[in-house]
């Protein structure tokens, strides 16, 4: 099952949410992080859930919605809205799960959101205002990441976690084969020159960054 949390901060264009989840989402379990709420309900989505301390949203929003919907918590907590999104619907069996906003605003807020994917287990997909993010790992069942927009492409590659990393790619400028990666290392800007793409993560986990406005 897949999981998609709607999170406070910037998010991608509305028409541009509404149009990735017509075309790649045919089921899925929605929960809106706090303020969240508001960009799920703009891209035409209900979420299953409202989670947080709801201080970034008009509580007259929460009024259409079921009682066994809306989870609240105090504002002094230990978790982020979004974490507390994300464990939800891990709880629920959402075996992938990716997050539509969460950019820009306070840089403590981006790192924490970052650090998700460190995590035992982690986001597949992170959209903000403009990044497409992935996360590949080589005991994920999928684990290439195809970009088709047909135009030139730049991608940038970080590890995640503990190494070793090990990758491979394809009809990138600069190839991963071979690479030697470390702590504090990355590629950044690579190139895909017809923004047609795949790269495999052999060992260890990767974040690889795509500019929204590619498909935009």
């Amino acid at each position: 099952m897949l999981g998609i949390i709607f999170t406070g901060g910037n998010g991608p264009d509305t028409q541009f949410v509404k149009k990735i989840l017509d075309l790649e989402v045919k089921n899925a379990l929605f929960a809106a992080a706090d303020s969240g709420l508001i960009a799920a309900e703009n891209a035409g989505i209900k979420p299953d859930w409202i989670i947080g301390d709801m201080d970034s949203i008009d509580k007259s929003r929460l009024d259409v919605y079921p009682a066994e919907c809306i989870i609240k918590y105090e504002h002094d907590k230990d978790f982020s809205d979004t974490e507390l999104a994300f464990s939800l619907l891990h709880e629920k069996g959402c075996k992938e799960i990716w997050i539509i906003g969460g950019g820009g605003g306070r840089i403590d807020h981006l790192f924490a959101l970052r650090s998700l994917f460190e995590r035992e287990f982690y986001p597949y997909r992170w959209l903000t205002e403009d990044a497409d993010i992935h996360c590949i790992d080589a005991a994920c069942e999928i684990n290439n990441f195809f970009g088709n927009s047909g135009k030139c492409m730049h991608v940038s590659i970080f590890p995640l976690c503990s190494g070793p990393w090990q990758a491979k790619s394809s009809a990138l400028k600069w190839p991963l084969a071979g690479l030697s990666w470390e702590n504090g290392f990355f590629g950044l800007s690579n190139c895909a020159p017809d923004g047609s793409y795949s790269i495999t993560a052999e060992k260890g986990r990767f974040m690889i960054i795509e500019p929204l406005s590619v498909f935009i």
